[in-house]
């Protein structure tokens, strides 16, 4: 038994390390991934006006060693990184590594200040648990979880930086710089980790052991102090999640407050071709996101201590966030109204006489910088946005049926996906197929299979345990027939409804991708894309980008709710029976 256990783990460190490697030739091999001719983007950044001829070309190839081919190129660069040498900027001619060390220590700091911020709020939540043994903000808490952190940045920007004028609204020149930026990215991580806590810590607290220590008289402080020591363990991956994901929303947060991070490096990088600065900007930012993670896990192991650190630690089942169905319903109505009603319109009419008009009975929700009909680009772009995320999650669940057969193997893989934000995919696969709508839905399929496949292995090994299949052995059916009859039924229903509860997470991380112009392309009317075509003009028509901002809301809302409604049903169906947490965060979350 031993020995298959560690054959196991060491199949899974495997995969990790493969996938590991996969990722970073992909980064090494960039010039040639891009579809592009590397020498004539360099001879673009070096002169502009100067024709790209064969000469100029070979000339330039033989300058960076182009002409040796892919394999020597991804050489010569892993030689080089392991040197410290990151190349020469393509277009600026000076060297990768100071810019990269530049951006690192500014996203490190805004990092800093959101994960302060984040536990803090955390802390504000967990706080009346620990003193009435409930909380009442657990669907506020799952409703800021759900918001994109550009949405947030937007809103945050609208609101105290060109309504109220309490903050600047750009730039990195002192501390009230940092305000606005930190409370976007740590807002969702301190409401994500003070509701796992939260949601466990009443549990906890009816233990036996709690009763007896209160019998004992115990102080309450030292009983808070042991139940959190109880609940801290299991969650800590979901803390290095946080930052992982700290890491990834830095991207969208740098952006619509012209931070010079690494983030806004490797997003400018990406747009300029200048592929040297963005492979040490997007090596960086791997590196954040795999120590984050091997952080996570040297924490959890000095908190179990050395008597736990091999034990499968269980929490009691968590309460779920309940919603009425009466609220998923109404947020369902009126995206529906909305969007039906804008796809009535033209969303591509130009009208230049009414350019930034204010909402009207001709123009509900106004009309954009072109005169276009704001309700009609809503309308439609929310029908391309769904009908993607929908294919996403097709193809999501289809690979973590297949991976849910293979979870040893699949177990190394997802741990690299976890630890890439879908920004930084998004860039990678801008980078290599250029900006669009299949490029972000490629980017968003590579890192939401983890969740799912996770989901779908524990069915197979709770459906190959069952006292019905043992039968159908006996009496003679083959492999086939039970894996066809009885094993992929059993599996594939539920991991089907789990897969529609994350539709309209997903569809938020295409918005993020457009947002960043890294997903669909103007004219295309696809909500994140409107967001960001509205901050030009945010101070003169806020109508223009309240919209998106709204509709993006109402489907953080929608996510939220029906997943809270369909966990409420569960449970009332289910007797509830102890579950280990995972990595992956709760459905909803």
């Amino acid at each position: 038994m031993r020995a298959r256990i560690r054959r196991l783990a060491d199949a899974a460190a495997l995969t990790r390390l493969l996938s590991l490697i996969a990722v970073l030739a992909a980064v090494g091999l960039l010039p040639w991934l891009s579809g592009r001719d590397p020498a004539l983007a360099v001879l673009r950044a070096r002169s502009a006006e100067q024709d790209p001829t064969k000469e100029a070309l070979d000339s330039v190839r033989r300058d960076l060693g182009l002409d040796a081919g892919p394999l020597s190129l991804l050489g010569h660069w892993a030689s080089d990184l392991l040197h410290g040498d990151l190349g020469t900027s393509w277009v600026s001619g000076t060297e990768v590594l100071p810019s990269v060390v530049s951006g690192l220590q500014v996203s490190l700091a805004l990092m800093g200040a959101s994960l302060g911020l984040a536990l803090l709020l955390a802390c504000t939540l967990v706080a009346p648990v620990l003193v009435r043994g409930r909380s009442s903000a657990g669907a506020w808490a799952a409703m800021l979880v759900a918001i994109p952190e550009f949405l947030l940045a937007t809103v945050v920007l609208l609101v105290f930086g060109v309504w109220l004028g309490w903050l600047p609204t750009s730039g990195w020149a002192g501390p009230e710089n940092m305000v606005l930026p930190a409370v976007a990215l740590g807002v969702p991580g301190g409401a994500l980790l003070g509701r796992l806590v939260a949601d466990a810590l009443p549990a906890v607290l009816d233990e036996r052991w709690v009763e007896l220590w209160r019998g004992a008289g115990v102080s309450r402080a030292r009983i808070a102090g042991a139940a959190l020591r109880r609940v801290l363990p299991p969650l800590v991956p979901q803390f290095g999640m946080v930052a992982v994901g700290l890491t990834g929303g830095a991207v969208a947060v740098e952006t619509v407050f012209a931070v010079p991070g690494i983030g806004r490096t490797a997003l400018g990088a990406a747009k300029s071709q200048d592929l040297p600065l963005l492979q040490g900007a997007v090596l960086a930012l791997l590196a954040l996101g795999l120590v984050t993670g091997a952080l996570a896990a040297l924490a959890r192991r000095r908190l179990l201590g050395p008597a736990l650190r091999d034990a499968s630690l269980a929490l009691p089942p968590a309460r779920p966030v309940r919603a009425h169905p009466a609220v998923p319903l109404s947020l369902f109505t009126v995206l529906a109204v909305t969007i039906g009603w804008g796809l009535l319109r033209d969303p591509y009419a130009v009208n230049t006489t009414a350019r930034l008009a204010a909402p009207s009975w001709a123009h509900p929700l106004g009309t954009d910088g072109l005169g276009r009909d704001v309700l009609a680009r809503l309308g439609h772009g929310a029908a391309s946005t769904a009908g993607t995320a929908a294919a996403v999650c097709l193809l999501s669940l289809l690979v973590a049926l297949v991976l849910g057969f293979l979870p040893r193997i699949a177990e190394g893989a997802a741990d690299i996906a976890n630890a890439l934000p879908p920004v930084i995919v998004g860039i990678l696969v801008a980078a290599a197929v250029g900006p669009g709508t299949g490029g972000a839905a490629l980017a968003v399929a590579l890192i939401s299979w983890p969740a799912l496949s996770a989901h779908a292995a524990a069915l197979v090994q709770e459906v190959r345990a069952s006292a019905f299949l043992t039968a159908q052995r006996a009496i003679g059916a083959s492999p086939f027939w039970i894996l066809t009859r009885h094993v992929l039924p059993s599996v594939a229903a539920p991991v089907a409804r789990h897969a529609l509860l994350r539709l309209p997470g997903i569809a938020l991380a295409l918005a993020s991708l457009g947002f960043l112009g890294l997903g669909a392309q103007p004219p295309a009317p696809e909500w994140g894309l409107l967001l960001d075509e509205s901050r030009a003009y945010v101070e003169r028509a806020p109508w223009a980008a309240l919209a998106p901002a709204v509709a993006l809301a109402l489907l953080a809302g929608l996510a939220v709710s029906g997943a809270a409604l369909t966990q409420g049903r569960r449970g009332r169906r289910a007797t509830p029976t102890p579950v280990k947490m995972t990595k992956e965060a709760p459905v909803g979350v």
